[in-house]
C-alpha cells in the first residue's frame, strides 16, 4: 500500500498535523501512520553553496577573482542539520512513498524550504501543496480536503529562487569587493543598504534643518478659545512679523466678536483596519518597545505553538469573503475573560467593505484570531500583549462606527475670522473596546457652549503665540518599518516616478523580511540605538560613501521586488531577471574597483586579539559593547558589557553587566554599582519572594538570548528556592 510523505517546516507543526490525520508511530525524525508519513525541516535544511564550493581559490578573498558568477548555483546541505536532511531524503526514496505533500509555511520562503530539499534529493515523485493560514485542527482538516497540485506553486518557487539567487550574486560580490578594496569588514545588499541610506538621509535632514519662527493669533471670548485662520488657505501660522503685528493691531480695535457660523454635523468614524504584520510591529514598538524581530517571533509562537493566531507573515489588512463564515467560531473562541463582555455586544456579523475584500488578499488574509479556544493563562506577558492587540482590532471591525457631533464655530473680529471646534460623542461604537487603553482619547468629548448666529461675545484675551517649525524625528523601529514600506514618503527629495514604482511594489523588502533586515543593520554595526531612536555609526556612514550610488537608492530594490512579484504571477521569467542581475553585478564590481574613496577605522581599541594578535574594534550592538577582531577571517569577539534583565534596586531600570568572571559588576544609569557577589547575596535574601517557577522562567529567558550573560544566569541558578 502506497503512502504520502508530508514535509512540514518545523517539528511542532508536524506533530499537530500528525495528531489530526492520525499518525501515531514515532520514528527517528518522522511520525508514521497507515496512509501518511510526516517528516520536517528545521527551518532550512539546504542552502546555496558558498563560492569555495565552485573553486578552491575562492577561499581567499581577492579582487582579481571578481565577479563570482557561476553558470548554475549549487545547493549544499547545512552541516548542523545534516542528520535531519538525510532522514527526509530516506523517506523520499522509500518505495512505498508515491506522493509528496509540501506543508511548509504558506509563503515564498516556505516554498523555498521544501523545494530545495526536494531538488537536492533529486525527487521525481508528484507533489501536492497544503496551503493554510492557521494550524488549528479545523484548518488542517480543511486543508487536506483541498490539497492543491504542486505545479500551481511553481511560479512562487521561481520567485523565491530568483530572490535567493540575486541576493547571493549581488551580496557575495559586492561584499567581497568592498572588503578587499578597503581592508574592512563591509557588506552591502539590495535591501539593507537602501534602508541604511534612509536612516542616514533622515539624520542629515535633521542636522541641516533650520527652524522657522512663526506666530499664531489666539482669541479667548466668553471663555472659549478661538484660533485665527487665513480664509483662503486655512493656514494659522504667520511667518512674517509685520503681518502679525498688523493683524494684532487690527483686531485689538474690537472689544467683541460676532458669531458668523454655528455648524453642527453628525459624523462617523470607522475603526482602523485589521492588522497586517508591519502595522502590528509598528504598534508593538510604539506601545511596548518590542523590536520588529521580537514581535514577529511572538506572533509566530501564537500561530505555531498556541494556534490562536493566523499566519503572521501577511501584508494584507483584509479578509476574503470565505472567511466571513468562520467569524462566529472565532468570536466563540475568545468569548471568555476580559473579552467576554465585548463579544456579547456583537449581535450580528456584517460583511463590510472596510475589512472584507477578495481583491486585497493575495497569499494570506489579515492577522485575526483562529477558531482555537484561547487559554490566556498559559500565555507569557509579551504573548498576551500581542494577542490583545490583534483581538481588539478584530473585535473593533465588527462593532458599529464611532458617532459624534462635530461643532464648528466661526467668529468675526474686525473682518478677520477665528475658529473653534469641538466634539460630542453620540455613540461610542468600536471605541468602547479601547476605553481602558485610551483614557484621554483625542477624539472623545471636547465641549463648546451652545451659541447662535449673530451673537456677540466679549473678548477676554488676544495673544500672538510664538512657535518654531520642528525637524522630523529620528527613526525608531516602528517608524523605520513605515519608511521601508513606503520609502518615497520619507525621502527628502520627492520623485513622482519613483513614488509610483515604490507604490506598486512592496517597498524595501517584504513584510516577512523587514525585521531581519533591521537586525542585520545592528549586527553589522552600521546602526546603533540611542534610547528608542536608531542612528548610523561611523562605519555605516562611511559605507554609504563607498557603495555605488544606485545600490543605496530605494527604487532599485523596489523595482526588483516588483519583478519578483511578476515572476510569482507568471508575468516574467526567472532566468530573464537573473540575467539582469548578472549584468548589474559586473557593473557594481567595476564601480567599486575604480572608486578612489577611503575607509578609516576610527574605533580601534587598545586591546589585541587573543587569537591572531591584531587590534580589536570596539562596536556597540543592541545589548551593549563588544570587541571585534579587525581581521574578518579571524572573527574573534569579546563581550565588554551587556544590558541584562536584572533590575536596579533603586530606580528599577535594567542593569548593565561589565567585566569578566568574578570581577563582573552590575551598573545602572542612576549611579548604582553592585559586584556580582553582592548581587548574589541580595538575591539570596530575596528568594522568599521569588518562586521557583519565576526563577526558571527568568533563566530560560536569559538562556534563549544570544550572547547570554552566563554569570547572571549562574548566579540565579544557585538560588535555593
Amino acid at each position: 500500500m502506497s503512502k504520502k510523505l508530508i514535509i512540514a517546516e518545523k517539528p511542532s507543526v508536524a506533530r499537530d498535523i500528525a495528531r489530526v490525520i492520525k499518525c501515531t508511530k514515532k520514528g527517528d525524525g518522522i511520525i508514521e501512520g497507515s496512509d501518511y508519513i510526516i517528516t520536517w525541516a528545521l527551518g532550512h535544511l539546504v542552502e546555496l553553496a558558498p563560492p569555495e564550493n565552485y573553486d578552491e581559490k575562492y577561499k581567499s578573498w581577492n579582487m582579481i577573482d571578481l565577479p563570482i558568477i557561476p553558470s548554475q548555483l549549487k545547493l549544499e546541505v547545512i552541516k548542523k542539520t545534516t542528520k535531519q536532511y538525510h532522514t527526509v531524503k530516506k523517506q523520499l526514496n522509500r518505495n512505498d512513498v508515491s506522493e509528496i505533500v509540501i506543508a511548509t509555511d504558506a509563503g515564498r520562503e516556505g516554498e523555498l524550504v521544501a523545494r530545495w530539499i526536494l531538488e537536492k534529493a533529486h525527487n521525481k515523485k508528484p507533489i501536492k501543496r497544503l496551503w493554510i493560514s492557521s494550524v488549528t485542527d479545523k484548518a488542517i482538516q480543511e486543508g487536506f480536503k483541498q490539497l492543491k497540485d504542486g505545479k500551481n506553486y511553481d511560479n512562487l518557487y521561481s520567485s523565491a529562487l530568483a530572490r535567493a539567487t540575486s541576493d547571493w550574486i549581488v551580496g557575495i560580490n559586492a561584499t567581497r569587493a568592498l572588503t578587499c578594496k578597503y581592508n574592512a569588514q563591509l557588506s552591502c545588499g539590495r535591501v539593507h543598504t537602501p534602508t541604511l541610506n534612509l536612516i542616514a538621509d533622515r539624520e542629515n535632514e535633521i542636522k541641516y534643518f533650520t527652524p522657522k519662527v512663526y506666530k499664531e493669533l489666539k482669541l479667548v471670548a466668553n471663555g472659549i478659545s478661538f484660533l485665527w485662520k487665513d480664509q483662503k488657505t486655512s493656514e494659522s501660522r504667520i511667518f512674517n512679523e509685520n503681518s502679525i503685528q498688523t493683524l494684532v493691531e487690527k483686531c485689538k480695535k474690537s472689544t467683541q466678536a460676532k458669531v458668523v457660523l454655528v455648524d453642527k454635523k453628525e459624523k462617523s468614524l470607522y475603526p482602523p483596519q485589521l492588522y497586517d504584520l508591519t502595522e502590528l510591529q509598528r504598534d508593538a514598538n510604539r506601545l511596548f518597545d518590542f523590536s520588529a524581530k521580537e514581535t514577529l517571533s511572538i506572533a509566530q509562537r501564537l500561530y505555531e505553538n498556541h494556534k490562536i493566531l493566523t499566519y503572521p507573515r501577511t501584508d494584507s489588512k483584509y479578509i476574503s469573503s470565505d472567511i466571513v463564515g468562520t467569524l462566529k467560531d472565532r468570536l466563540a473562541a475568545i468569548n471568555s475573560g476580559e473579552y467576554q463582555h465585548l463579544v456579547k455586544k456583537i449581535r450580528t456579523i456584517k460583511s463590510q467593505k472596510h475589512f472584507v475584500d477578495n481583491s486585497k488578499v493575495s497569499d494570506h488574509h489579515a492577522l485575526i484570531p483562529t477558531e482555537q479556544k484561547v487559554s490566556i493563562g498559559i500565555l507569557s506577558d509579551s504573548e498576551r500583549k500581542i494577542f490583545d492587540l490583534v483581538v481588539k482590532r478584530f473585535l473593533s471591525v465588527l462593532y458599529p462606527p464611532y458617532k459624534y457631533e462635530q461643532t464648528t464655530i466661526k467668529v468675526e473680529v474686525s473682518k478677520e475670522i477665528f475658529t473653534a471646534s469641538g466634539k460630542h460623542p453620540i455613540d461610542l461604537g468600536w471605541k468602547e473596546i479601547y476605553l481602558r487603553d485610551n483614557a484621554h482619547d483625542e477624539n472623545m468629548e471636547v465641549l463648546i457652549p451652545n451659541l447662535k448666529n449673530d451673537q456677540f461675545l466679549n473678548i477676554n484675551e488676544l495673544n500672538a503665540v510664538e512657535g518654531k517649525t520642528s525637524p522630523p524625528s529620528l527613526f525608531n523601529e516602528g517608524t523605520l518599518l513605515s519608511a521601508m514600506e513606503n520609502p518615497s514618503k520619507y525621502m527628502s527629495k520627492k520623485d513622482n516616478k519613483l513614488a509610483k514604482i515604490l507604490g506598486e511594489s512592496s517597498g524595501l523588502g517584504t513584510v516577512a523580511t523587514r525585521a531581519d533586515i533591521i537586525e542585520k543593520l545592528f549586527n553589522k554595526f552600521y546602526v546603533e540605538k540611542r534610547g528608542k531612536d536608531i542612528i548610523t555609526t561611523s562605519k555605516g556612514r562611511q559605507l554609504l560613501e563607498l557603495v555605488p550610488e544606485d545600490l543605496k537608492a530605494p527604487d532599485l530594490t523596489a523595482t526588483w521586488e516588483q519583478k519578483l512579484d511578476a515572476i510569482k504571477t507568471g508575468k516574467l521569467k526567472k532566468d530573464s531577471f537573473i540575467d539582469e542581475i548578472k549584468v548589474y553585478t559586473k557593473e557594481i564590481i567595476e564601480e567599486i574597483q575604480t572608486d578612489d574613496g577611503k575607509f578609516v577605522h576610527d574605533n580601534i581599541s587598545g586591546e589585541k586579539c587573543s587569537k591572531c594578535g591584531k587590534h580589536m574594534l570596539q562596536e556597540k550592538d543592541k545589548v551593549g559593547l563588544v570587541l571585534v577582531c579587525v581581521d574578518r577571517e579571524c572573527g574573534n569577539r569579546k563581550r565588554l558589557s551587556k544590558v541584562t534583565n536584572a533590575r536596579c534596586p533603586n530606580c528599577k531600570k535594567k542593569l548593565t553587566m561589565v567585566g569578566e568572571g568574578e570581577g563582573q559588576i552590575f551598573t545602572c544609569t542612576c549611579g548604582h554599582r553592585e559586584k556580582l557577589s553582592s548581587f548574589n547575596q541580595r538575591k539570596s535574601k530575596e528568594n522568599k519572594s521569588i518562586s521557583k517557577k519565576e526563577a526558571q522562567k527568568y533563566l530560560k529567558k536569559n538562556n534563549d538570548e544570544s550572547e547570554v550573560n552566563s554569570a547572571l544566569a549562574d548566579a540565579l541558578s544557585k538560588l535555593k528556592l
